[in-house]
């Protein structure tokens, strides 16, 4: 168990734990906000605003965090920064 699931468990349990995920945030061509959570396959949201997709996204995240537990699925996937060049 990484460390995110384990202190993702121990957030399921007493319910009051803060976590930190890397977004990506963009805006589609209507003018929405839209952003992804790329740890937690599927955790995208969106708003009118930026304000709003950001309140969006937490609300989905913890969502997302809660059903993946209930169904025994790891928490989140490996994400990792590579470099190419162009």
């Amino acid at each position: 168990m990484n460390e995110h699931e384990r202190l993702a468990d121990q957030a399921l349990k007493v319910k009051m734990i803060s976590m930190k995920f890397m977004t990506v945030i963009e805006r589609d061509e209507d003018g929405k906000w839209v952003i992804e959570c790329p740890s937690i396959p599927g955790c995208v949201s969106q708003g009118d605003t930026r304000n709003e997709a950001l309140a969006n996204i937490r609300d989905a995240i913890a969502g997302c965090l809660e059903v993946r537990a209930e169904h025994g699925m790891p928490l989140t996937v490996e994400t990792q920064q590579i470099e190419v060049t162009i």
